[in-house]
């Protein structure tokens, strides 16, 4: 079986720090779930730390130069990984995302935001932050929708998303921006930028009633999941959590619609918002 990929240093400063910490626990001759004893963390986060996956911690730094004889490396270096645009609560998912090669979602309650339009974005930022001035939510947009970028290359990211229908008929923003919004979901899927399906309301119960689920898959580390809540965040990648969520996934999709049957039913509630009489 091939090792690991190397990362690039010069392609971020995680990368730089992920690649350094690799070739420290190498030359000390230590595996991934030694070294995670020594942080009380999991091989697996050692892994994902390596992989660029994960953001290194100032606690964690200090204690890696200590055992791995770095000097001061990873405590002066690791400021560098901390800097984000995104809020704190999903700054770290956000990161790992880009890293991803596999992304699976349910979103109950909002169409995912690697799939939103600007102004659907809008509307969902305005609701919770009503009293923000305009230029910080055109720099919130923005920086949701930069997010898509990732759907420029589908070789790099396979996106399978399970929309639930009441995501797809709340009213956000106005019939008009819902008709865009939805359209675009569609044409995502049209164009296999993404595996689309959506879970009807005849479904009835099905296996994801108490919330989102958000999986991320990676080349060179173990599976996370990505748990969220009103302002708050964490990524997991206790192995036993993840299969529980994988497995939820996917009962869920096949519960829900076909992608084919799906795009039949965006294209009816798209149609649907644009030829409503009231915005």
């Amino acid at each position: 079986m091939p090792g690991p990929k190397d990362l690039d240093p010069s392609s971020s400063p995680r990368a730089m720090i992920g690649a350094e910490l690799r070739h420290a626990r190498r030359r000390k001759g230590l595996r991934q779930t030694e070294l995670g004893q020594v942080l009380f963390v999991s091989g697996s986060f050692i892994g994902q730390l390596e992989a660029g996956a994960r953001r290194m911690q100032p606690e964690y730094a200090r204690m890696l130069d200590v055992e791995l004889d770095t000097g001061d490396f990873f405590t002066r270096n690791c400021a560098a990984t901390a800097k984000s645009k995104y809020p704190e609560h999903f700054a770290e998912a956000a990161e790992a995302e880009a890293q991803a090669t596999a992304i699976k979602e349910y979103s109950p309650q909002l169409i995912p935001g690697l799939l939103q339009t600007p102004a659907y974005a809008r509307a969902v930022f305005r609701a919770y932050r009503p009293t923000e001035p305009e230029r910080q939510l055109d720099e919130l947009v923005s920086i949701r929708t930069d997010r898509a970028a990732l759907l420029d290359d589908p070789t790099n990211l396979v996106l399978w998303v399970v929309v639930d229908e009441a995501a797809l008929r709340r009213v956000t923003g106005g019939r008009a921006v819902m008709a865009e919004a939805v359209r675009y979901v569609a044409d995502v899927a049209r164009r296999h930028r993404a595996i689309v399906q959506v879970l009807p309301f005849e479904t009835g119960a099905h296996p994801a009633m108490e919330g989102p689920v958000r999986l991320m898959d990676f080349a060179d580390a173990p599976p996370m999941v990505y748990f969220e809540g009103v302002g708050t965040g964490r990524l997991e990648d206790d192995p036993s959590t993840v299969r529980g969520r994988q497995r939820t996934f996917e009962l869920l999709a096949a519960c829900a619609l076909s992608p084919a049957k799906s795009l039949v039913l965006l294209d009816e509630v798209a149609q649907d918002y644009a030829h409503a009489k009231h915005p």
